[in-house]
């Protein structure tokens, strides 16, 4: 039988669609804005607006780069294209890694989750299953992950609409209060709109991003979707729509219903305070089963993420060759199992670690994203150079560009002002000083230099 070549473009529309729906709702919603609104009271309102506008200006960066190439390898491609082969190789394990940390603390969250409805079971049994199941699903076919995420997705978004609507009838005609409309004043009659100062909102910005985190696999996909140019430029074009409803606009509900500094008490979500209120006795069962899905959807696209990432680093001769190699079923094997058997130290982390560790390797990943972030923003700045015009160009270039990275910046900056993030700031330059050295002593530049020459006939 003829060995495999190529990715299969088995993503359909809707599966696209969903899954860029999905990868902007996650944990940093359900859980981490908690944290975010004791830090910022109702002005976190303001930050992800702030946020949103930045996501929005990177991802149609990477539209624009997308429509034009849809590649497997997304924007370490076009870092190592556009920038240079040491930023494409940074890029591209970077990535992978954050992606790792990222699934670590989710499955390490599916192990939590579990246990409210299991409270006598070991916690890293269900990370472990977790695992192997979403290893499973991207192991098979790439359509079928496409449908799982979708549903996934899907339960999510159902699940914030459903909140969003019966927050806004309780604000507007008292549902759950006795009849009397409970109005929107909460978002000042507490200390004000900034209780904090915009200080407070700065100090949270370092959640609000970890929020977003994830979005960016829309570039990913393109490598596997069925009509990539149509798909990713509809996607792109929605990511600040469903910033506004489902970021902005659940948590404007929640704090008009609640004074900020209830919100987050106790660790509790601001959405099982919302179901609570609304008299549904099975709020905290309903919530759990919500953000369960949402952590076992992060991880799916995670290992999805990781190992197309890993087949082309394999390709650039990053990483070893057989990682490159494609299942009969068209997904990289072994790179997915690969990624898989990296998190086996997950499970291992939820056994031993306490849980602040839970904080630490989400506030790597935030690093981690800023990077990848930047160099989408800068790759497109390069190819814009190299091409001129675009067919799905990035509105009020490249003005927009310096104010994204120049945040970005500001985010990192921001991290070293809280303890349990300021690690981060230790263990990412320290994860590129060891790519750099790997990739100067393997030689890998001279291997770039010799290409080029190949490539320009000399």
């Amino acid at each position: 039988m003829k060995q495999q070549t190529e990715l299969n473009r088995g993503l359909e529309e809707r599966h696209i669609t969903l899954m860029s729906l999905g990868a902007a709702i996650g944990v940093g919603l359900f859980l981490g804005s908690a944290k975010a609104i004791q830090l910022a009271g109702p002005g976190i309102l303001l930050g992800y607006l702030i946020g949103g506008i930045i996501i929005f200006i990177i991802m149609r960066a990477l539209g624009e780069l997308a429509v034009r190439e849809p590649v497997a390898g997304s924007f370490a491609e076009y870092a190592r294209k556009y920038v240079s082969p040491l930023a494409g190789f940074l890029t591209g394990w970077n990535y992978w890694l954050l992606w790792i940390f990222t699934c670590m603390a989710e499955i390490t969250a599916v192990g939590i989750y579990m246990k409210v409805w299991f409270p006598d079971s070991q916690g890293w049994v269900w990370a472990l299953a977790a695992l192997v199941l979403m290893t499973s699903i991207n192991f098979i076919a790439v359509k079928f992950y496409g449908e799982f995420e979708f549903w996934f997705a899907l339960i999510k978004i159902v699940a914030i609409v459903a909140m969003i609507i019966l927050g806004t009838l309780t604000i507007v005609i008292g549902l759950g209060n006795g009849g009397t409309p409970v109005g929107i004043s909460n978002l000042w009659s507490h200390g004000g709109f900034l209780p904090n100062g915009f200080g407070g909102v700065l100090l949270a910005m370092q959640m609000v991003m970890f929020a977003f985190l994830g979005i960016e696999v829309i570039g990913v996909t393109a490598g596997e979707a069925k009509n990539p140019k149509k798909t990713i430029r509809k996607a792109v074009n929605n990511v600040f729509l469903r910033i506004l409803v489902f970021y902005i606009g659940a948590l404007f509900v929640i704090l008009s219903i609640y004074p900020w500094d209830q919100v987050g008490a106790n660790n509790s979500s601001p959405f099982v305070l919302l179901f609570q209120s609304l008299g549904i006795p099975a709020a905290a069962g309903i919530i759990n089963f919500v953000v369960l899905t949402a952590a076992l959807s992060s991880c799916n696209s995670g290992i999805f993420s990781t190992a197309r990432m890993m087949m082309n680093l394999s390709e650039n001769s990053e990483a070893p060759r057989r990682f490159s190699k494609i299942s009969k079923n068209g997904v990289p094997a072994l790179a997915t199992i690969l990624s898989g058997v990296a998190l086996l130290v997950g499970v291992a982390l939820n056994y031993f670690l306490p849980e602040d560790v839970f904080a630490i390797v989400t506030s790597i990943a935030t690093f981690g994203a800023v990077w990848t972030w930047a160099m989408i923003l800068i790759a497109q700045m390069r190819a814009r150079k190299v091409h001129g015009s675009a067919e799905f160009a990035v509105p009020f270039f490249p003005v927009a560009n310096y104010i994204a990275l120049a945040a970005l910046a500001g985010v990192i900056v921001l991290m070293a002002f809280d303890a349990s993030t300021r690690i981060a700031l230790v263990v990412g330059p320290l994860w590129y000083a060891i790519l750099i050295a790997v990739y100067y002593a393997r030689g890998m530049h001279k291997e770039t230099r010799q290409s080029i020459r190949k490539a320009s006939g000399e």
